[in-house]
């Protein structure tokens, strides 16, 4: 089976983990700030704040925003769950908002339309690794006065008319599963410019307590104070020295997956009953996900036969996202519907997400188009 995606690990890569677990520090220690300080760096932000997974960056973000019972956050529904579930660990109140039919990314037009008096802000997903319009964004949190936040999951190393997804929001999240361009096996960041912010994340991250073990043995102290309600939110040093290494690879692994785009761009984009999704001239597209959408009156068999079919033949092909508002849990919890955000419901019977990551050959990337056209054709 050739899988939607893998992570990618080198002998450089075990020898900076190795090298961490025969030092003193296996957490709380210098490998968080340096992977910090490096990953702000690459991001072009003031300051990062690691966790532990992608859902703990975007609930320290929720934290950071202060956002509490009875808050609206306006969010898409085509993402992973975790992006509309922070919201409701703070008690908030998810709003789904549309997205636009070619990429699949969050309508400002929509999101403006969702705003109340009780609205706080705003998450906007990079999907696919396609930067939302930040621009357009941009103007309606201000003219609401609301934050605005990134879950640039998918999009490390994307760029926006120039500028580096990451720096583009009040607040900017990662993830570093396996499948995403760098891992830290699980791991997430915060970037943001906001010092505020970055103080109580890294607040947030070690239960509400002011400071660390390390920082303790730095100081020759034991007192420690707990001013706020946190979560056991930390990253460790071994993650984090996997993380720096992967972050080296990070331009190999953007490029590989762009000469993978190009290949697929140009086999499907003139295949009747298949569409790639739509990308816009002035970003740089990250591929974490390469999309396909099946058009229903020219492809004649049903999305689920294509799926199973191209999985009995070896093609790992997934689908990314059923749309959050669909969840039985939002549904019961929320009253949320079919036909409350009808463009991500429609393009979620059509997609199809195709093996993308940097370590699929020509060989398997020849077969995975060979494939689909065959299947597609039968």
């Amino acid at each position: 089976m050739i899988p939607y995606s893998r992570q990618f690990i080198d002998a450089e890569d075990i020898k900076s983990v190795v090298d961490v677990l025969q030092s003193d520090w296996l957490t709380t220690g210098p490998g968080i700030p340096a992977f910090e300080t490096e990953f702000a760096k690459t991001v072009g932000a003031r300051y990062a704040v690691a966790v532990s997974s992608g859902t703990a960056a975007l609930h320290c973000a929720m934290f950071a925003l202060g956002i509490t019972s009875g808050d609206e956050v306006i969010v898409t529904p085509m993402t992973f769950a975790a992006t509309a579930n922070c919201i409701v660990y703070q008690g908030g109140i998810p709003v789904f908002a549309d997205v636009l039919p070619d990429t699949l990314l969050i309508d400002p037009e929509q999101v403006e339309k969702k705003i109340t008096s009780k609205t706080k802000a705003i998450i906007a997903v990079d999907y696919a690794g396609h930067p939302c319009n930040w621009d357009a964004l941009k103007q309606v949190a201000h003219d609401h006065g609301v934050c605005l936040v990134a879950d640039s999951s998918h999009a490390l190393g994307a760029t926006y008319h120039g500028q580096k997804v990451g720096s583009l929001a009040d607040l900017s999240t990662f993830s570093f599963h396996p499948v995403k361009h760098i891992t830290t096996g699980e791991g997430g960041m915060i970037t943001t410019d906001h010092e505020g912010f970055a103080e109580r994340m890294r607040l947030f991250r070690n239960h509400g307590i002011t400071t660390d073990h390390h920082q303790r043995d730095l100081l020759g102290s034991w007192t420690y104070e707990m001013i706020d309600l946190g979560f056991n939110y930390r990253i460790t040093d071994f993650q984090c020295a996997l993380g720096l290494s992967q972050l080296n690879k990070l331009p190999l692994s953007l490029q590989k997956r762009t000469e993978i785009a190009r290949k697929y761009d140009s086999a499907f984009g003139l295949l009747d009953g298949v569409s790639p999704l739509g990308k816009n001239p002035e970003i740089t597209h990250a591929y974490h996900l390469y999309v396909i959408k099946l058009t229903p009156d020219i492809v004649l068999r049903s999305r689920e036969e294509i799926f199973h079919e191209l999985r009995n033949r070896g093609i790992g092909v997934n689908v990314h996202y059923i749309p959050v508002h669909l969840h039985p849990y939002y549904q019961k919890q929320w009253g949320t519907r079919p036909g409350d955000c009808p463009r991500a419901e429609a393009a979620y019977e059509q997609i199809l997400s195709l093996p993308m990551y940097p370590g699929l050959t020509e060989d398997e990337v020849a077969l995975v188009i060979e494939q689909i056209c065959c299947v597609l054709k039968s």
